[in-house]
């Protein structure tokens, strides 16, 4: 029976979140699926094409009412497997292909901000999503330490609680003021873009 670029893009998402991007080869993905690695080429012609596969995957679902709850979907989107965003993060920074969550979170600033130019949505939706892939890495860095004891060594011996900052509501907490410092910045100066004009 043959396989789908679906099928493929499936198992490679469950060879990430099994093994981690360092790990996802092409190889891999075709033993998941019981094929050889060149059937996969049937479906992608090279990895970064599957890894823009994957981005778009680990997002389809992603939407929002206002900005700062379409971050907080992407986030949750990208922590939901390991190294999503590493993945997510990757595809965008390599710009391969567009990018769906972008353009709408480009259009919700708008909504938002009257004001806004497209140009200066679009240059805000960036640098809004420069901040939630660098907070999710860090975040799914921190947690797979936590999980794999990597944070132990170094320790004293009754610290038996994560650091000050590590828990997952101060994460939370933490990504919620940087989405909203970020957007309070972005009103201030289109006030007084606003004011000088």
């Amino acid at each position: 029976m043959g396989h789908s670029r679906t099928d493929v893009v499936a198992a490679a998402l469950r060879v990430l979140d099994e093994q981690g991007l360092e790990f996802c080869s092409m190889r891999r993905v075709a033993a998941a699926l019981d094929v050889q690695p060149s059937a996969l080429y049937h479906h992608v012609p090279d990895k970064q094409t599957l890894l823009a596969l994957m981005a778009d995957e680990l997002v389809s679902g992603v939407d929002g009412s206002g900005p700062a709850e379409l971050c907080r979907d992407l986030r949750w989107a990208m922590l939901a497997v390991r190294d999503g965003a590493d993945v997510v993060a990757t595809a965008s920074a390599y710009r391969l292909g567009a990018s769906a969550v972008e353009a709408r979170l480009a259009e919700l600033l708008r909504k938002r901000f009257e004001d806004m130019t497209p140009w200066e949505a679009v240059e805000s939706a960036r640098t809004l999503l420069h901040f939630v892939f660098g907070h999710s890495q860090s975040t799914q860095m921190l947690l797979q330490a936590q999980e794999f004891a990597a944070l132990a060594a170094g320790r004293p011996a009754d610290a038996s609680a994560d650091p000050p900052g590590a828990s997952r509501a101060d994460l939370e907490a933490s990504f919620d003021r940087g989405i909203a410092v970020i957007l309070a910045g972005l009103a201030v100066r289109l006030e007084l873009v606003s004011a000088s004009g």
